[in-house]
C-alpha cells in the first residue's frame, strides 16, 4: 500500500480526556489524559484508558496523574510524553511527513501557556501547532454560524476550565474563562464526603458518582447510590449511601460558578447581538454540559433557551478538525502558529 504525505491532526487537549481528530477521516482517538509512569527512571508504563485505570490501585514506585490541570499544562515534560503517544496512536506508519497539528487552547491562557501548548505538540512530533481558542473551536464544532453577522454563544464546559463567549463575524466580541468545570464538581463531591461521613474518596470516584447520580436542578426521581472509600478515622474501608439531592447540594458551588460567569459575559455584550442570542438561545458542549439539569438552571438563570450540543463531547475536536479541513477559510481566526 502506498504511504501518503502526512495525516494531518485536529487535537483537544483536554485537562481529563484528549480527542483526536484525523483530517478527512474524522475523530479517531477519545482517551483520558492519563499517564503511569515510575517514579525510579521516569518510565512510561501506560497512557489513557490504560492509565487512568492505574489509579489508586498502583505501587509506591508508579504514578498514574494527569499532566495538565486547569486546562492548561501543569507537567510539560509528562505533557509531551502523552501527546506523543496519542500523535503516534493518530497518525499511520505509511505517512512520509510529521503531521501538522491544529491544537485548542483556553482562550484564558496566557502568551507563555500558549508557548507551552505550541512546544509541548511540536516535540511531541507534529512538524508545525495552529492554536485556536477552545471557544471558537467549540463554536465551529456545534455548527454554529461564526461567520454570519449574527450573535452566537457558546458555553464550554471542560475538565478544568469553562469557557463562555460570543462569536459574531469570525471573531469573539466578549469571552471569560474560568478555572471552575468538571474537576471543580469531583472535588465538592470528595469533600462533600469528607465532611458529611468522614469518608476519603479518590477522583475516579467521585467521577463516577457525579455522572451516575450528580444533578444541577431538582429531578422527578430521587436516586440513591452508594459510595465507598476510607474512613478517615479508623482508616478502614467503608461504604455510604448517597442521594442525589444531596449530591446537588454540594454541587451547587461550581454550578453557581458557571452562572455567574455567563451572566458576567452577558452584561459585555453590545444590545444588538445580546438580542441575537436572545433569539437563538446558548449553546453547552463539554462533559460538564451533560450534567442532569445544568441546561435547565442556566435557561432559568438567564431567561434564554439552552441547548446541549449534538455531539457535546467532541465539540472542540470537531471545530480544529474543521479548521485543519478547510484551513485557508479560517485561518484568520487561527493566527498563533509561532
Amino acid at each position: 500500500m502506498m504511504a501518503t504525505l502526512s495525516r494531518d491532526l485536529g487535537i483537544d487537549l483536554g485537562t481529563a480526556n484528549t480527542v483526536v481528530y484525523a483530517r478527512h477521516e474524522g475523530v479517531i482517538l477519545r482517551e483520558p489524559s492519563w499517564i503511569a509512569r515510575r517514579t525510579d527512571d521516569g518510565e512510561i508504563l501506560a497512557v489513557g484508558d490504560e492509565a487512568k485505570r492505574m489509579i489508586g490501585r498502583t505501587p509506591g514506585n508508579i504514578v498514574a496523574s494527569r499532566p495538565l490541570r486547569q486546562g492548561v499544562i501543569a507537567d510539560f515534560e509528562t505533557t509531551t510524553a502523552m501527546l506523543a503517544y496519542f500523535i503516534r496512536k493518530g497518525t499511520s506508519r505509511r505517512t512520509l511527513r510529521r503531521p501538522l497539528a491544529v491544537v485548542g487552547v483556553p482562550w484564558g491562557a496566557t502568551r507563555v501557556e500558549r508557548k507551552s501548548f505550541m512546544e509541548a505538540v511540536e516535540q511531541a512530533g507534529a512538524r508545525q501547532a495552529t492554536l485556536v481558542d477552545q471557544p471558537l473551536a467549540a463554536a465551529i464544532g456545534a455548527g454554529l454560524p461564526i461567520f454570519e453577522p449574527v450573535g452566537s454563544m457558546i458555553v464550554d464546559i471542560g475538565g478544568g476550565t469553562t469557557e463562555i463567549a460570543v462569536i459574531a463575524l469570525g471573531g469573539i466580541v466578549a469571552a471569560k474563562s474560568i478555572r471552575v468545570a468538571g474537576d471543580a464538581m469531583d472535588t465538592a463531591i470528595i469533600q462533600h464526603c469528607r465532611q458529611a461521613y468522614n469518608l476519603y474518596i479518590g477522583e475516579r470516584t467521585a467521577e463516577e458518582i457525579k455522572i451516575a447520580l450528580g444533578s444541577a436542578a431538582p429531578a422527578s426521581d430521587q436516586r440513591t447510590g452508594e459510595v465507598r472509600g476510607r474512613d478517615i478515622v479508623s482508616g478502614m474501608p467503608r461504604s455510604v449511601p448517597i442521594s442525589s439531592p444531596e449530591l446537588r447540594e454540594a454541587l451547587a458551588g461550581p454550578v453557581a460558578s458557571i452562572m455567574e460567569a455567563v451572566r458576567q459575559t452577558l452584561e459585555l455584550v453590545p444590545p444588538e447581538l445580546a438580542a441575537d442570542i436572545g433569539d437563538r438561545g446558548i449553546t453547552m458542549v463539554g462533559g460538564g454540559s451533560l450534567l442532569r439539569g445544568i441546561d435547565q438552571v442556566l435557561a432559568e438563570e438567564t431567561g434564554m433557551t439552552v441547548t446541549v450540543g449534538p455531539d457535546a463531547l467532541s465539540a472542540v475536536a470537531l471545530g480544529t478538525g474543521r479548521v485543519l479541513e478547510e484551513f485557508d477559510r479560517f485561518q484568520r481566526i487561527a493566527p498563533r502558529t509561532h
